[in-house]
């Protein structure tokens, strides 16, 4: 049989396309080789940060979200500010908000000691997002990993990415579907604020301008930490979920039904809308919640990663090498 030279051309070309797909693959096996210690070292500095903490379990969480709306997991939140862009922790959703760079920092460290070079921030963010939510009694699943990291950061981006807590359901629906998300991997997701705690500048305007779909007296009690006046208190806490906010359960979704939703875009999810029906479902089935969260999460974590070649791995998480 004679191949002529575009036939061989054509089939080196199919070969390279397929090892590109390949290699651009995430695997949960993906340091297997490279960095057999890289789960055990990260869950154990997770563990530790949140035995300190509590609440760090569902800030690291979080960064993984702000991380993966914006451009894709890229660890692009964790640059600092540089001459020649403004970073994405100067963002409206991350100002004062987004916290535990310190503990990723930490882990980074402990990482770079087990294997140094290898390991993306990236990807650290995606298995420090799954150790803190089983750790706090939530579900677990194979975190898919091959992920590198950026050489650059967006405020721009992020502010205009992440839905903020004034979002209606389809806003919040139509954000989730441009990070590859349906609205049911919306609904599941936002069950991560069965953990965590919201700043009053973010509750603030439900508490005192909202009488349709708010409890009266949860109304009342959130009142006594986050007075009327903007400036006054804006950065007082309060629990996103009032039942269990240290537990990684399906209380959310409780809350919701009770009109005990803290923020105003928790509440749309129960209000009346195409959400209406997922929330019953999982406050009655929390293995059914635990399931679709974990699916949840492995799709967002495969929202326009960085492979290959592109990007880096970076040696800290701050700043490009």
């Amino acid at each position: 049989m004679v191949f002529s030279s575009f036939d061989i051309l054509m089939k080196s070309v199919l070969v390279m396309l397929f090892i590109g797909v390949v290699s651009a693959q995430l695997s949960p096996t993906f340091y297997s080789r490279s960095c057999p210690k890289l789960l055990p070292t990260v869950k154990s500095a997770v563990q530790s940060a949140i035995s300190k903490e509590t609440r760090m379990g569902a800030s690291l969480l979080r960064l993984h979200f702000h991380d993966c709306f914006v451009n894709g997991c890229d660890g692009s939140i964790l640059l600092d500010d540089t001459s020649s862009f403004t970073g994405e922790k100067r963002a409206a959703p991350n100002f004062r908000s987004a916290r535990g760079f310190e503990v990723v920092d930490n882990i980074k460290s402990a990482v770079e000691k087990a294997c140094p070079g290898v390991v993306s921030c990236a990807d650290i963010l995606a298995i420090t997002a799954r150790d803190s939510v089983a750790i706090l009694g939530g579900p677990s699943w194979n975190v898919k990993l091959g992920r590198r990291d950026s050489r650059t950061a967006s405020q721009a981006a992020a502010n205009n990415s992440i839905p903020p807590p004034t979002s209606s359901l389809s806003q919040l629906i139509s954000s989730f579907n441009a990070a590859g998300l349906s609205s049911k991997d919306m609904v599941a997701l936002s069950g991560s604020h069965t953990i965590g705690q919201a700043r009053c500048t973010n509750f603030r305007a439900r508490i005192y301008n909202e009488t349709n779909n708010l409890d009266a007296s949860f109304a009342t009690s959130r009142r006594s930490n986050c007075p009327r006046a903007t400036g006054s208190g804006d950065d007082n806490l309060a629990p996103l979920d009032i039942q269990s906010p240290t537990s990684f359960n399906n209380d959310y979704y409780k809350n919701l039904i009770n009109q005990k939703g803290l923020l105003h875009s928790d509440q749309q999810l129960f209000n009346g809308g195409s959400a209406d029906s997922t929330v019953r479902q999982y406050s009655s089935n929390p293995s059914l919640f635990s399931s679709d969260f974990a699916a949840a999460m492995i799709k967002m974590g495969d929202n326009k990663p960085l492979t290959g070649s592109s990007g880096e791995i970076r040696k800290n998480c701050r700043r490009t090498n």
